[in-house]
């Protein structure tokens, strides 16, 4: 049952809804989206403008997709090259130490220091693992999606802090080799190569045991090892006998079926990722168990990231990877090719 209400009373209770409460009502949706965009916006404007990378050099690069020579600005390629060899993710200094090498790397070959083969159009460089991985904006941009502009701000400052930076031994530009992991040890040049370098030394790298891709397995088919090393493999158990290994701990010489070979050879024809490698045969397959990946002679990228995750900064960890080398400012020969020839 409801009770009459004086007129008086019922006036009295419209104005303090209408004063009181409904501005509150009104207020509090937008108060609450005002609020949103105050905390929001000093977020979106954290994100400073980009150091310019801009530069005068060019790198002439051979493109293998479309087999065309594109002339690209050097700090450009360097970028280019940090955002394809090295994980974003990685930590700055070692982002930095990538430059560097990515950056003495071309410098050798545009200073003709190094034969880098009979390119088309006169370029340098290959984009691919024959000798330093580029992308340029545009792919980078596809690849990495809505990341692209967090990932690429971050390569930007590691290529901006070494920037015209290289890494010389008396005053000529080293052979920055790289690779991703090592199996504990890099390598000596010679061992792998042949050829002695004085900075490619072996030296310890214990950050590498705890990454991704310290350790894996490789099944090959039976019949295509016998075929790559021309050997045939009858019992299961372990496959062959080492019989030298390197100074980093890699397989320098080894015995199957009566025949030797070293440890490089192997790993080659087999596709093996590092010749720290043992093999197994298990019926119609050979398990190759490796231990790091890549040659490793020169800096390990995750030593690297697990360096500077230790705190060392990117000038200690090339000095660490390559002995006895300087940091110094890059001066081109005269007569390189500009970006605007």
């Amino acid at each position: 049952m409801f009770m009459k209400m004086k007129p008086i009373t019922f006036f009295v209770s419209v104005f303090v809804v209408v004063t009181v409460l409904l501005p509150s009502l009104l207020v509090l949706p937008y108060s609450s989206k005002t609020s949103f965009l105050l905390e929001t916006k000093p977020k979106e404007m954290k994100r400073a403008a980009l150091p310019s990378l801009s530069s005068t050099l060019a790198v002439p690069v051979y493109r293998t997709a479309e087999k065309k020579v594109e002339k690209v600005a050097l700090e450009e390629y360097v970028k280019g090259v940090v955002a394809s060899e090295m994980p974003a993710d990685f930590k700055l200094e070692a982002l930095k130490a990538q430059a560097l090498t990515a950056r003495t790397y071309i410098a050798r070959m545009l200073d003709n220091t190094d034969q880098g083969g009979n390119l088309p159009g006169g370029a340098a460089v290959t984009d691919s693992i024959l000798h330093q991985v580029y992308k340029n904006d545009d792919e980078l941009k596809k690849q990495w999606g809505d990341e692209y502009p967090e990932k690429m701000e971050k390569i930007t400052k590691a290529v901006a802090a070494t920037r015209g930076k290289i890494l010389t031994y008396d005053g000529k530009p080293i052979f920055a080799s790289f690779f991703s992991t090592s199996n504990g040890y890099t390598e000596n040049s010679e061992d792998y190569w042949g050829t002695k370098y004085p900075y490619l030394k072996s030296v310890k790298s214990p950050w590498d045991r705890d990454t991704p891709k310290f350790e894996q397995k490789q099944e090959i088919p039976l019949l295509d090892v016998e075929k790559q090393l021309g050997v045939v493999i009858q019992k299961d158990g372990e496959v062959g006998k080492v019989i030298q290994r390197t100074a980093g701990n890699r397989i320098a010489r080894m015995a199957i079926d009566g025949k030797s070979f070293k440890g490089k050879e192997v790993r080659e024809k087999l596709g093996l990722r590092s010749a720290d490698f043992t093999l197994t045969k298990k019926k119609q397959e050979v398990i190759a168990t490796t231990k790091g990946f890549g040659h490793g002679v020169g800096m390990s990228q995750y030593g690297a990231n697990g360096m500077a995750k230790d705190g060392k900064n990117y000038k200690q960890i090339v000095k660490y990877y390559f002995k006895g080398v300087s940091i110094s400012d890059y001066k081109p020969h005269s007569g390189r090719s500009t970006v605007k020839d």
